[in-house]
């Protein structure tokens, strides 16, 4: 099975786009934000939570970042409107950080502030490791003046047990997750074991400190680390929470749920879902194989 998803990811360029969008209707709500609102009110149906994220990073032009933000406001007003159960999350590149540090820090500066006036949770996602730094620095000068904004850590990541330490200071709110972005073995763990040992070591550091931490996982084995860390910790529900992508896993997602767990889903949207999708299809080859299996079957509907 791996080597036909590598296979697979490497015929990516030549799959016919319409093929990709059946794939991607698994983990998209759509193009549009009143998809994303529908798709977050069956997930909160379900007994579940919701993150909404519009794709797009890499912006080159200042009037891209400034759009991606016109849309995250347009979100938080539709999440207030339609009494929904969700919060927000962005990406530093999406809002400019590759173009000037002080130009992302102003547009997320504001959409933060609109957070705070709607009652609401702004959460600035982790990329790859030339952003770690300035991401970080970023939280920590929001944090000084919010108390509605986190973070993301990625397990993956060597300098990570470092990183944690002044972030369990501040007790901050942190989603963990294992990392995706193709990293060199000498700033990332390479081995599956390993990176599932550091997570637990983490989390444990984490949730010990009185961080509040959104476990995100779709791995039976780091889940079953988690729900061990919770019980020798006695942590009430209200202390922690797991998070998965929309699509994955939805029957772990109504296990622990059913077990009481808080659990939020990612849900993403908008027109930039063919280059998420191939993405995330190279990233994590093991969902490669929907592809093949779309590809004969055709279920679901198309992104166009």
């Amino acid at each position: 099975m791996e080597l036909m998803n590598k296979i697979i990811i490497g015929l990516l360029p030549v799959i016919p786009k319409f093929v990709v969008g059946r794939v991607a209707s698994r983990y998209i709500a759509g193009k549009t934000l009143a998809e994303a609102i529908n798709a977050t009110r069956n997930i909160n149906a379900a007994g579940a939570m919701a993150t909404i994220d519009l794709l797009g990073e890499d912006t080159t032009k200042r009037q891209q970042a400034e759009d991606a933000a016109k849309v995250y406001h347009q979100i938080l007003d539709a999440i207030n409107r339609e009494k929904v159960n969700a919060n927000i999350s962005l990406k530093p590149t999406h809002f400019g950080l590759k173009i000037n540090y002080d130009f992302c820090l102003s547009l997320i500066g504001e959409v933060i502030q609109h957070a705070t006036e709607k009652g609401n949770f702004l959460r600035i996602d982790m990329e790859d490791h030339s952003c770690t730094d300035a991401t970080l620095r970023m939280y920590h000068k929001f944090h000084q003046d919010y108390n509605n904004v986190g973070v993301v850590l990625q397990a993956y990541l060597r300098r990570t047990i470092k990183d944690i330490q002044q972030l369990k200071e501040v007790k901050a709110n942190l989603r963990l997750c294992k990392g995706i972005y193709r990293e060199p073995r000498t700033l990332a763990y390479q081995q599956r074991a390993v990176i599932i040992r550091n997570f637990a070591l983490l989390l444990e550091e984490l949730l010990s400190s009185g961080c509040y931490v959104g476990i995100a996982t779709h791995c039976e084995e780091v889940v079953w680390h988690a729900l061990r860390i919770i019980h020798q910790l006695q942590l009430k529900p209200d202390q922690y929470e797991f998070q998965m992508l929309l699509g994955v896993e939805p029957e772990l997602r109504k296990i622990l749920i059913d077990a009481g767990h808080r659990l939020r889903v990612y849900v993403p949207f908008g027109d930039e879902w063919y280059a998420y999708s191939t993405r995330r299809l190279k990233e994590n080859p093991q969902i490669a194989n929907y592809v093949m299996r779309d590809f004969f079957g055709l279920s679901g509907q198309a992104i166009k």
